[in-house]
């Protein structure tokens, strides 16, 4: 549920690129068990930090912007895996970091016009893990929560769990549900007997 798409309404796109940036920026990075408190630790390996950097470097040969930034951290963190939070503007729908899954510190940030658009291009993947939704229009959250092809959308929040809501994806997201009632099917046997 590492979430790489980020949809931002045009009006609104350039100051929370803005804002997030900011944010971003002053993320603590370092190895979890560190006295700073990190909020992001390292990828968990080498071949997962080759794969977020090809990513990275694939965004940035398509014509993305990298807004913030794109690169392996060196000095203290130098000895682990560690990229540092990245944010890449002027992306298509088409390019790789926007239809892959990238398992890292890296968001795309694109503006949309139109609820139609937005969710036609949200359910224009092959995932369907989950999604966000954050607006002060509660009715139409759940509007388009509903049209959201994931097995959980959270509304102003993320990342929020409870044992008995069932959490699994659509699509290559994965079969089945872990969690809430629906995850005891996953640990039955059902028989059928026909008798004529």
């Amino acid at each position: 549920m590492a979430g790489t798409r980020l949809f931002i309404e045009a009006s609104a796109f350039d100051r929370m690129v803005d804002e997030l940036s900011e944010r971003a920026a002053k993320i603590r990075i370092g190895p979890g068990m560190s006295e700073g408190k990190p909020e992001i630790g390292p990828l968990i390996s080498e071949r997962q930090l080759e794969r977020v950097m090809g990513y990275i470097a694939a965004g940035i040969a398509d014509g993305a912007q990298v807004r913030l930034g794109g690169e392996r951290l060196g000095g203290d963190l130098s000895s682990g895996y560690f990229v540092g939070p990245t944010i890449f503007t002027d992306v298509k729908d088409e390019m790789s970091i926007v239809r892959e899954e990238i398992f890292g510190p890296v968001v795309v940030a694109t503006p949309f016009e139109s609820i139609t658009e937005l969710v036609r291009r949200v359910n224009d993947t092959r995932f369907g893990l989950a999604a966000g939704v954050w607006t002060r229009d509660i009715k139409k959250a759940h509007s388009v929560a509903a049209q959201i092809k994931a097995g959980v959308v959270w509304i102003n929040t993320y990342g929020f769990f409870d044992p008995a809501a069932p959490f699994g994806g659509y699509k290559e997201s994965g079969y089945g549900r872990e969690m809430g009632g629906e995850a005891i099917d996953l640990y039955t046997q059902t028989k059928t007997v026909w008798v004529g």
